[in-house]
């Protein structure tokens, strides 16, 4: 019989016993305690201990050091890897990201390094809470009270924390969303007086904050955090923003959507203008190149992702003239590769007058087939007797606009049109 999987924090528990076992201390630590005290499942499991790096390697022999001057193993057990992390306190930050001296320390100085106070709470899942029935919770940074408060509060001195690594300031963002918190007021004064620095880090790490918090369902509630504390100018290198009067598009997104969607739709939001197709038609027309280039820089996009977010408010204008286009135009614009990010861009904007037109010919068009194979080919057009040249490729568009159409629908049609129209294509008169 097939032995069961063990699951992630099996695995973790697992390493946390044979730590113990070894006359160490060793807790579960950060986001994965905070996520089980609100009932969410963890994405991961960190555990932190007291055992030196050298100790962990020999206990693990197979991990991996990741972060040997801050003692961090990966250590692979059940098909999981779990970050092991000796308890360590940080001692100046003269890159704003990286501390200049380690010290390996206690669980209540690790505590105190951490940025917020419900990131700051261990828990041992060997031994159980009498009062909760749960993983006893051990609390040096009043956690547990800010847990209960919805706060999100710096531990310490909000100044320190985020002058230690200006990026929380938008990680401070990203959890009070994604929680529905509160921001503590003394942190988000903090955030303010500190929120020009943001450029001192790198784009890729503001780029990379600045997805994740998109990606949540509460993308419209990080992105009204950014404006309140004025972080969106140096997100983005741009003027800073009075917040929205409507976040209408980020709200409206679906659960789950792409990233050139969730950043057109921010874009569109910080244009405050009504969130009709006629009137961001025109911008998108003018701007998709300049945001596109302009973000790719502040966010350090992919050229993927910049070509798709381009790709994606361009389809915008074509979409707004549906009712002048051709079926063949209409046809070509479905088979675009970002129509389905444009697409959903359109629905997000809510203006139902302008978009049903587009869902209600959307079944038969697709029915039919918006990018089927040509019938007729260059090689076609040749040996019907035509001079190689441009206008054998202006005669390929022309005939794959008749297929779309229906007008050219098999073998025998595609022969007869290409007969017509190669003899007529050369006609000197």
């Amino acid at each position: 019989m097939a032995q069961p999987e063990t699951t992630e924090r099996q695995a973790a528990v697992r390493i946390i016993q044979i730590l113990r076992d070894a006359g160490h201390t060793a807790y579960f630590a950060g986001g994965c305690v905070r996520d089980q005290l609100l009932g969410i499942q963890p994405l991961d499991y960190d555990i932190a201990t007291d055992a030196q790096p050298k100790t962990v390697q020999k206990l693990f022999p197979r991990c991996q050091m990741v972060g040997a001057a801050f003692g961090v193993a990966l250590v692979r057990l059940g098909g999981h890897a779990i970050e092991v992390a000796t308890f360590r306190r940080e001692e100046g930050y003269s890159d704003r990201r990286r501390p200049d001296r380690v010290v390996f320390t206690n669980a209540r100085e690790d505590a105190q390094r951490r940025d917020f106070t419900v990131n700051g709470l261990f828990a041992d899942p060997l031994t159980i809470d009498p009062e909760t029935n749960h993983d006893r919770v051990i609390d040096y940074v009043g956690g547990i009270d800010d847990l209960n408060n919805q706060c999100l509060r710096a531990i310490g001195e909000p100044d320190e924390r985020f002058g230690e690594d200006y990026l929380r300031m938008l990680r401070a963002v990203r959890f009070t969303a994604r929680l529905d918190f509160h921001l503590e007021p003394r942190t988000a004064a903090s955030v303010r007086s500190l929120a020009k620095y943001l450029g001192q880090i790198s784009r890729e790490r503001i780029g990379s904050e600045v997805l994740a918090m998109l990606a949540h369902p509460r993308r419209a509630h990080a992105v009204t955090l950014l404006e309140e504390l004025r972080l969106d100018g140096p997100v983005l290198n741009e003027d800073h923003l009075e917040p929205a009067q409507t976040t209408a598009p980020l709200n409206n997104l679906p659960h789950n959507p792409q990233p050139p969607v969730t950043l057109a739709a921010w874009w569109l939001t910080r244009q405050r203008i009504p969130m009709q197709l006629d009137a961001i038609a025109p911008l998108c027309e003018r701007h998709a190149d300049d945001v596109a280039d302009r973000w790719r820089k502040a966010l350090c996009l992919s050229n993927t992702l910049e070509t798709t977010l381009r790709a994606t408010l361009k389809l915008v204008p074509r979409a707004a003239q549906w009712g002048n286009l051709r079926i063949a135009q209409r046809k070509r614009l479905l088979a675009e590769k970002a129509w389905p990010h444009t697409w959903t861009l359109l629905n997000a904007i809510d203006d139902t007058a302008a978009t049903q037109p587009i869902a209600d010919d959307l079944p038969t068009l697709t029915a039919q087939g918006v990018a089927p194979e040509p019938l007729v080919r260059g090689e076609d057009i040749l040996e019907a007797g035509m001079r190689p040249g441009p206008e054998v490729g202006k005669l390929l568009e022309i005939a794959y606009d008749e297929q779309l159409e229906g007008r050219i629908h098999d073998h025998a049609t595609a022969q007869a049109w290409i007969q017509a129209h190669v003899s007529t294509a050369q006609d000197p008169a």
